[in-house]
């Protein structure tokens, strides 16, 4: 007999681990590295994460500052952080790169929340769309006599027990993020 929700648990995992690194690159008014680490550098030949061509660090709660190992790419992070355009302008000084967060309005922590929802309701789609795909295989199943009817029943019960628990780890993620965006 196939334990379909053991086999797709790594998917709906996924759901929610793509929902909770999206929601770490979202803006809160409060410094953050994951909002520039993502960010692609062209770097010897090639393009590389930030966080692999620099230290990332906050020394206060409104600025992240980068600093390059290597001093002569200080430029081309400038250039990718302009053209990642999140919102903040680089300040060098020497080979130290700053960037300052500005203070969110009413309007953009709104702005803010709403998108957070989207991307929440983004990871529910996922989990749905694989709840049917087990839903497809354990109904195949019945059909082609591998399992009985009570067991198809049964497999689908425990389904959405399991779907159930991913979407609250997906509120639970999204509630948290836009307290935050929200906490001035």
């Amino acid at each position: 007999m196939a334990n379909y929700i053991e086999n797709a648990k790594p998917d709906l995992q996924k759901s929610v681990d793509r929902l909770d690194h999206d929601l770490k690159n979202i803006r809160t008014g409060r410094a953050n590295p994951a909002l520039v680490e993502d960010i692609r550098v062209e770097a010897y030949g090639s393009t590389m994460e930030l966080k692999g061509v620099a230290a990332v660090s906050i020394p206060d709660a409104k600025t992240i500052q980068i600093e390059p190992w290597d001093k002569n790419l200080a430029k081309e992070i400038e250039k990718a952080i302009i053209a990642a355009n999140i919102g903040m302008q680089p300040n060098v000084a020497g080979t130290v790169i700053r960037l300052n967060m500005p203070q969110m309005t009413e309007e953009t922590r709104k702005e803010t929340v709403k998108a957070v929802s989207q991307k929440g309701e983004q990871a529910k789609i996922s989990i749905r769309n694989v709840r049917e795909q087990v839903r497809e295989q354990i109904a195949k199943d019945e059909k082609a006599n591998v399992i009985s009817e009570d067991e198809k029943f049964r497999q689908q019960e425990n389904l959405d027990k399991a779907v159930k628990e991913f979407n609250e780890k997906i509120d639970k993620l999204v509630k948290d993020k836009e307290e935050e965006v929200m906490t001035i």
